[in-house]
C-alpha cells in the first residue's frame, strides 16, 4: 500500500475513525506507534511516520501504545485485486492460518504462488507474512493480558506460540517489558476464565440491520438473537481437538465496536473464534470505498454490512435448505437438521442459552438419504446437502474466505442440485467476496426493473466490485425486516 503522508496526517490529526486500521502512525521521539484515532496528545509532524500495517510500524522498532491500543483496530479491507487477495492472506494468518502451516501452504490455500503471495503482502503490508504473523501473535498476546485473568502459559499457547520461553523473550526483546505488567487491576478481578473482547469496526455501521438479519434467520437451539445481542454455539478443531463452547456479540455503547464473551472452553482457539466473529459482522468492511461505488443505493444504509458465515459449511447447508422457500420455513428445517444430528454443549449457562451445535461435513456424509428427508427436505435437496456434505468433508471443496472464488464456484454448481444462485449466495457470505451478484434472484431483478439474469449482470456493472453490497441494499429495500427471502 502507498500511504499519503500527508492525507495520513490529516486522518490523524482529526482522529477521523474511517480510517482506523487502515494506517498506523510511529512517532520517533517516543519509539510509540498509534491508531489514527488515538486521542493522545498530537506530536509534531515532522516526528510522525506512517506504516501500512502494526507489523510494519514494529519491524522498525516502534512499540505498541497502551493507550489506543493497536490491536483493537478494525481488519483489513483491500479495494483492488491484489490488495483483495492480501487482506484475505492477512485474515487467514489473523486466524492461526500458518500456527501450523507454512507461508507455502498458506498461498495454495488463496491459489496463488509461495511467490506472488509475498510480493503482494509486503506491498501491501510492508513486511512478509511471518513478520506479520509473528506481530499478530504478540499483539493478541498483548491483548489477552490487558483483558483477561489468564495465567501467562496459557496467554502464549493461545496466542499461537509453541513455547512460553519463546513467547517471554520475544516478547521483552519487542515490547521492553515482562508480559505480567500489562495487567491491568481491571483484568485481575475478572474470573481466571473469563474472555471478553472487543472488535471494533469503521463507522458508519448498521448494527440494526445486522442483529436484524441474524435475528430472522437464529436456529433453534443453536442460536439466539434480539435486537441487541447475538448468542451461539461454535466448534473449532486444532490439531486434532475439537473445542466447543459459546461465542456472544453485543454492542459497546458510545463506541465503534462490539463486546464478544467466549466460553472458557474456547481458551485455546482464541485467534480462531474472533476471526470468524469478525467474518459474521463484516468488521473489515470500508463503507467509504463501498458508498462511493454504490452511490444513490447506499445513501439511505451507508453502514449496511454483507452478514458473513460462523462456518462455511454450515452456511452453504443453510443455503440450499433454503431454496425457494422463506426465511422462517428454512430457519425450521435446519432447526431440525440439527436438533436430530448436532451435539450438544450441556447444561445451558442459563435458560436461554443456545446448547446444540451445527453437525459437521463428516456426519451429515454419513447419513442416509432418508434420515435428511424424513426432516422434511424434499428429495432434490437431500441429496444436494449429502453431495455437498461428502465434497467437504473429503477436501474437494474447502469453504473460507481466502480461497479461490472461481474455482470454488465451478466445484459447487458442479453438485447436484446446486446453481448458480446458491453458489453466488456462498461466495457471498461463506467465502466473503465483495463482488458475488446472485443475477438470478427474483427481488434483486425486480428492483432492478429487468426480467433475466443477463439484464441484471449488466445493471449491476457499475457497483463492481462491491456488487455483495449492493445485493444486501436491493434485499433491505423489498424486505426491510430480514434482509431477503432465501
Amino acid at each position: 500500500m502507498t500511504l499519503d503522508a500527508d492525507a495520513c496526517w490529516r486522518a490523524f490529526h482529526a482522529h477521523d475513525a474511517r480510517f482506523d486500521g487502515r494506517f498506523f502512525v510511529g512517532v520517533a521521539t517516543t519509539r510509540i506507534y498509534c491508531r489514527p484515532v488515538c486521542r493522545v496528545r498530537a506530536p509534531r509532524r515532522e516526528n510522525c511516520r506512517f506504516f501500512a500495517s502494526a507489523a510494519a510500524a514494529e519491524a522498525k522498532g516502534f512499540r505498541p501504545c497502551l493507550r489506543c491500543r493497536p490491536e483493537l483496530a478494525p481488519g483489513h479491507a483491500g479495494i483492488d485485486a491484489g490488495s483483495r487477495l492480501a487482506a484475505a492472506a492477512a485474515d487467514l494468518i489473523e486466524g492461526g492460518a500458518l500456527d501450523d502451516g507454512g507461508v507455502a501452504t498458506l498461498a495454495r490455500r488463496i491459489g496463488v504462488s509461495d511467490r506472488h503471495l509475498r510480493r503482494l503482502f509486503e506491498g501491501e503490508f510492508g513486511v512478509s507474512p511471518i513478520e506479520f504473523a509473528q506481530t499478530h501473535r504478540l499483539l493478541l498476546a498483548k491483548r489477552l493480558l490487558t483483558d483477561t485473568a489468564l495465567p501467562v502459559t496459557d496467554v502464549a499457547h493461545a496466542s499461537g506460540f509453541s513455547s512460553v520461553r519463546r513467547f517471554n523473550a520475544l516478547f521483552v526483546a519487542r515490547y521492553r517489558m515482562a508480559p505480567t505488567r500489562l495487567r491491568t487491576a481491571a483484568a485481575r478481578s475478572r474470573p481466571a476464565d473469563a474472555l471478553v473482547f472487543e472488535l471494533a469496526w469503521r463507522p458508519p455501521y448498521d448494527a440494526a440491520s445486522m442483529f436484524a438479519f441474524l435475528h430472522a434467520r437464529a436456529v433453534d437451539g443453536m442460536e439466539s438473537a434480539s435486537a441487541t445481542r447475538y448468542e451461539r454455539t461454535l466448534a473449532i478443531a486444532r490439531g486434532g481437538v475439537v473445542h466447543a463452547g459459546r461465542v456472544a456479540v453485543v454492542p459497546v455503547p458510545r463506541r465503534e465496536a462490539f463486546r464478544v464473551s467466549l466460553s472458557p472452553s474456547l481458551a485455546r482457539v482464541v485467534p480462531q473464534a474472533l476471526a470468524r466473529l469478525r467474518n459474521l459482522l463484516d468488521l473489515a468492511a470500508d463503507p467509504a470505498a463501498i458508498a462511493q461505488a454504490l452511490g444513490p443505493l447506499a445513501a439511505q444504509r451507508p453502514g449496511l454490512r454483507v452478514p458473513g458465515a460462523i462456518d462455511g459449511f454450515e452456511l452453504a447447508v443453510r443455503a440450499v435448505v433454503g431454496q425457494q422457500v422463506s426465511v422462517a420455513a428454512a430457519r425450521t428445517l435446519v432447526s431440525r437438521i440439527v436438533a436430530a444430528h448436532g451435539g450438544d454443549l450441556g447444561t445451558p449457562a442459563s435458560d436461554a442459552a443456545p446448547t446444540r451445535l451445527f453437525p459437521d461435513a463428516a456426519t451429515i456424509a454419513a447419513l442416509p438419504h432418508d434420515a435428511i428427508a424424513r426432516l422434511g427436505i424434499v428429495g432434490a435437496r437431500a441429496r444436494a446437502v449429502r453431495a455437498l456434505a461428502a465434497a467437504v468433508a473429503g477436501g474437494s471443496i474447502t469453504l473460507e474466505p481466502g480461497v479461490d472464488v472461481d474455482a470454488t464456484m465451478r466445484a459447487l454448481v458442479a453438485l447436484p442440485g446446486i446453481g448458480d444462485w446458491t453458489a453466488q449466495y456462498i461466495a457471498m457470505r461463506a467465502l466473503r467476496w465483495p463482488d458475488a451478484f446472485p443475477a438470478g434472484d427474483l427481488v434483486v431483478r425486480k428492483a432492478l426493473g429487468v426480467t433475466t439474469a443477463a439484464r441484471a449482470e449488466t445493471a449491476s456493472a457499475a457497483w463492481r466490485p462491491w456488487r455483495a453490497y449492493a445485493v444486501m441494499h436491493l434485499w433491505r429495500r423489498a424486505t426491510p425486516a430480514s434482509g431477503e427471502t432465501e
